[in-house]
């Protein structure tokens, strides 16, 4: 299947196929796992990430069988901007907007981290509208 836009691809394997869905088991791999002294280092890092997949393709899978998954780029950038940058922004604008109205620095700090309750409780009851959003295809 191609992407009108640039696509980033993991490897993976096929755990489990419920109905049209599919979850594939990624190995994410720090920048160092590939390094020759991985073994003497202690920041190696690997952490297995489940990924579930629609099949909007009639192709048959079956446990255990190796596929490659992508994801628009773009994609990456939004999820980025929605978990680091903007909760970032609320913070630092919720603390000096806190300051300049002259409460204490203690409490202008714990109100500007409480303004990322909301920020997180708006992103999670909208977690199945970035679920068909961002959405993974297998090649």
């Amino acid at each position: 299947m191609a992407l009108s836009e640039e696509t980033v691809t993991h490897p993976g394997t096929v755990r489990k196929i419920v109905g049209n869905k599919v979850e594939i088991s990624v190995i994410s791999k720090a920048g160092c796992v590939s390094c020759s002294l991985n073994n003497v280092c202690s920041v190696s890092d690997m952490k297995e990430k489940i990924i579930e997949v629609d099949l909007s393709q009639i192709k048959h899978y079956n446990e255990g069988d190796n596929v490659v998954v992508e994801m628009k780029q773009s994609y990456g950038t939004w999820a980025v901007l929605l978990g680091y940058f903007f909760p970032f922004l609320i913070l630092f604008l919720g603390l000096i907007l806190f300051l300049h109205f002259g409460l204490d620095q203690g409490l202008a700090g714990v109100l500007a981290i409480a303004l990322l309750f909301p920020y997180y409780g708006i992103l999670y009851l909208l977690r199945d509208f970035f679920k068909k959003r961002f959405r993974y295809h297998i090649q």
